[in-house]
């Protein structure tokens, strides 16, 4: 790699950093071709992308950006999983990580916090952006339905009583 593409690099890592939502990074050291690539696929289809780095060339894009700096574990062969919504790249990592012994999570940072490993397992199970939207739509429409019910149930009521009046005259 030359300096103009060491450059590039460190600018396009210096933009991720500054967009992302949460960062995760991992050790990788064993896993095989196939799992990495089983591991970009379902980044991918969550939301989050994985990118291998030179260490060096991500602390040094690390300067400059309002993420928590994480330098210190970027050591050893590192992987980093990020994402726009803060609980899918830690998502897909602590999912991978369950499923192969040799995929570490080291910790990450969301936003200006710098988490450790237990930080992004607790990350992994908050509900997603959308999950929690649908939460509160349901939140909103609820009391709506309850009003409805309310405003029919006297009438319903009235219609019992007369019928069980009905009844029992006939009766």
């Amino acid at each position: 790699m030359d300096r103009a593409e060491k450059k590039e690099a460190v600018a396009a890592l210096n933009q991720t950093f500054s967009k992302a939502g949460a960062i995760v990074v991992a050790h990788y050291s064993g896993l095989t071709v196939a799992q990495m690539q089983a591991l970009r696929k379902r980044a991918r289809e969550e939301g989050a992308s994985v990118q291998v780095a030179k260490n060096r060339l991500a602390k040094i894009a690390l300067n400059g950006t309002s993420v928590a700096d994480f330098s210190p574990l970027l050591k050893g062969p590192t992987l980093i999983a990020y994402s726009d919504d803060p609980v899918a790249a830690p998502k897909v990592a602590v999912a991978f990580a369950k499923d192969h012994d040799k995929f570490v999570i080291l910790g990450g940072a969301m936003g200006a916090t710098l988490l450790n490993a237990d930080g992004v397992k607790s990350l992994a199970t908050m509900p997603s952006l959308d999950e929690l939207r649908a939460k509160l739509v349901g939140l909103i429409n609820a009391p709506a339905t309850k009003i409805a019910q309310l405003s029919t149930a006297p009438a319903a009521k009235l219609a019992r009583v007369f019928g069980a009046y009905a009844k029992k005259d006939a009766a």
